[in-house]
């Protein structure tokens, strides 16, 4: 069974900020600045995995600049070769075909997600594109572990709605219509590649799930969630046999459990379940695909063995890796596993872990110039929201700050409060680049699990329904709030910053409540909620009636309503703090426009605001030379907002697209940063 979860990633008044020269820190932290290259840079070496019979290693690293995939015999690391020559986009994602003669990977071109599936042979270095469509999106379908020659994939060039399913031919390089999908989502195949399940969203934003027998759908359901259990309830994969079909399910609860049921008879039992959080991954058999052990991520993510020779290996890790283990590859006849250890306050290192001798052989580590740095610890919290719900949250202080080691600062310091995406996501325990870099330019860092998030239950998820902007926001309000208590920051001295729905959060900040934060950083967030939902991919139809459903219906007039008051670009003049927006111009799920009517807006209202946009990039920034360029903006930007520290420009914008259609002079530095360019 191969198995993956489902889920659906300025101003104050009209005065210039380069009137006045920035204020000084309000905090001198002792650790030494880190070049920002170093947390946002190409890694060193990331991603390793084996190969299904073990006899090769691969990885992802720079080639010439642009990470590619690299490999060597598992035997001997020493003699690894660049494998593939990418020269512009980053490859970010590879993985191994089953009789592992080739690796696999997919790209797209400029961050347009019409993702294409190419393929390497390992013996001769030749590289094919298996998916040539133009204007098409690949999606795996189905891997086997017994057969060997071909997978199944989806295209979406038929119909962009939806994903008709082929099987790819490894070796010739040939696809064969196994399922012309005439509206259904979710396909779910079995170790023989036949597709045995697919899903069929609802107009209520709830989910039908129907056998599929000989490529034919059933015509009753098998199963069915509504609204409130859509983003908590996917099937995962079968076993070997074809007997059980495990699930990721809430429904009858509130946390979703790992359930499996007999696909004989639709008899279901509990594997294994949390009150506190959902079920969110598995270790299960490569031989067989039964579930070995499964994780609950609350506070951290914490495993258990429901197989005693799964749970001891896990407990010799404990012991021999400090930091918290992610099993990453698992060979076919399970002799060997990629384990990445997370020290948060180290780097991430991987291991090779041979399991008939118990030997742990070190690999790599992803970034080696952040060994030895003084990288700051992260704090788990639960803070309390207005109306009683708890928010997991995650709190990084500056290295030095904390002497007491308590997660609290010897005195307030500037904050700033960094919102995830989504909004059907979550933030998690783990090294972070953007808490690490900001924490070491002087700033505590304070990330929110506000309601809507997942990973805590269907309930904590349905809270967030119909409350951008309001309830959801207020979440953040009240973190901020709870921060300013705690003494970590001061009221006057919080920034907003995020990407996707954290831009969002951002234009929502600085609108709707303007005295709330002192500047905010939107990266690739929607103004107009209603263009956004106009302008969603195609390929999104199957989850559309969950967006209109938790976010507000357009095609109602109270819907429309809700949507207009809910977009920040309607409060535009409201805003009074500094803004900095960046955006990609190839971002097919918040496109540029999102971006390029709140500029426009707030320039008739004379609001100055500095406006980044990358002509390469599409929903966050891929190439590391354009997240350098940026942050090297944002931190200047912070850091006359706040006080912290920054690095100068240097040579930030060498090699990326940067450019600055507006608003160049209200960020220290960018004008003279763009014209040494």
């Amino acid at each position: 069974m191969r198995a993956a979860v489902l889920a659906l990633t300025v101003i104050l008044g009209t005065t210039s900020l380069t009137a006045a020269a920035p204020p000084p820190p309000a905090t001198s932290p002792a650790a030494p600045l880190i070049e920002r290259a170093k947390f946002f840079g190409n890694p060193s070496r990331t991603q390793g995995k084996l190969s299904p019979d073990g006899k090769w290693l691969s990885w992802i690293a720079p080639r010439d600049g642009v990470l590619n995939i690299w490999v060597a015999p598992a035997s001997d690391p020493t003699k690894a070769k660049a494998l593939t020559a990418e020269k512009t986009r980053p490859i970010r994602q590879h993985f191994w075909s089953p009789d592992a003669k080739m690796i696999l990977f997919v790209n797209d071109k400029g961050g347009d997600e019409n993702f294409v599936l190419y393929g390497v042979t390992v013996a001769t270095g030749a590289q094919r594109t298996l998916t040539p469509q133009e204007k098409t999106r690949v999606d795996i379908i189905g891997t086997s572990h017994h057969i060997k020659d071909r997978i199944l994939v989806g295209l979406n060039n038929r119909d962009p709605k939806w994903f008709d399913v082929y099987s790819l031919d490894l070796a010739k390089g040939t696809l064969s219509l196994v399922f012309k999908n005439e509206g259904y989502a979710g396909v779910t195949a079995d170790e023989n590649l036949k597709i045995r399940l697919v899903g069929k969203s609802r107009s209520d934003g709830g989910t039908d799930f129907f056998r599929v027998t000989d490529n034919k759908v059933e015509a009753q359901p098998l199963g069915a969630v509504g609204l409130d259990d859509s983003l908590t309830t996917n099937p995962l994969g079968y076993t070997e046999d074809g007997k059980t079909l495990y699930w990721i399910d809430s429904r009858g609860r509130d946390t979703a459990a790992l359930i499996a049921q007999d696909a004989a008879t639709g008899a279901t039992r509990v594997v294994g379940q949390s009150a506190k959080a959902d079920v969110g991954d598995i270790l299960a058999d490569p031989k067989t695909g039964v579930v070995q052990a499964y994780a609950v991520d609350y506070l951290r993510t914490e495993w258990t063995a429901l197989d005693s020779k799964i749970g001891a290996e896990l407990d010799f890790l404990k012991t021999q890796l400090k930091g918290d283990i992610h099993v990453t590859s698992r060979t076919d006849d399970d002799a060997a596993w990629i384990v990445v250890v997370d020290p948060v306050t180290a780097p991430a290192a991987t291991y090779r872990f041979d399991r008939k001798a118990h030997t742990l052989t070190k690999l790599f580590v992803n970034r080696p110039e952040l060994e030895g740095a003084d990288l700051a610890a992260m704090h788990p919290v639960e803070i309390k929201a207005r109306d009683g719900l708890t928010l997991v949250s995650y709190l990084t202080l500056p290295a030095g700050s904390d002497g007491k080691g308590d997660g609290h600062p010897d005195q307030p310091l500037p904050m700033v409060l960094f919102v995830h995406g989504g909004p059907w996501a979550r933030d998690g325990y783990g090294y972070n680049g953007y808490h690490q870099w900001l924490a070491n330019r002087g700033y505590a860092v304070l990330s929110v699990n506000y309601r809507g998030s997942t990973g805590f239950g269907k309930n904590f998820i349905t809270a967030g329904n119909l409350q951008w902007g309001r309830k959801m926001h207020d979440d953040l309000i009240d973190a901020v709030d709870w921060a300013v208590k705690q003494g970590i920051t001061t009221r006057d001295k919080v920034a907003i910053m995020g990407g996707s729905y954290g831009g969002y959060a951002t234009l929502a900040g600085l609108t709707f409540t303007p005295d709330a934060f002192a500047c905010g950083v939107d990266i690739v967030g929607p103004s107009n909620l209603a263009t956004l939902l106009k302008t969603i991919p195609p390929y999104w139809e199957a989850g559309k009636q969950q967006f209109y459903k938790r976010m507000g219906d357009p095609t109602t007039e109270d819907g429309r309503q809700l949507l207009h008051d809910a977009s920040p670009l309607f409060k535009a003049a409201d805003i009074k703090k500094p803004l900095l927006i960046g955006q990609g111009a190839n971002d097919p799920r918040v496109n540029q426009a999102e971006s390029d009517q709140i500029v426009k807006a707030m320039k008739e209202k004379n609001i100055p605001v500095t406006y980044i946009l990358f002509p390469d990039e599409g929903h966050g920034f891929a190439r590391p030379e354009n997240s350098i360029a940026f942050n090297a903006a944002a931190e200047q930007f912070l850091g006359a907002c706040l006080g912290g520290r920054a690095e100068p420009f240097g040579a930030a914008f060498k090699g990326s697209s940067i450019t600055v259609p507006d608003g160049a002079q209200f960020t220290p530095g960018l004008q003279a940063a763009l014209a040494a360019k």
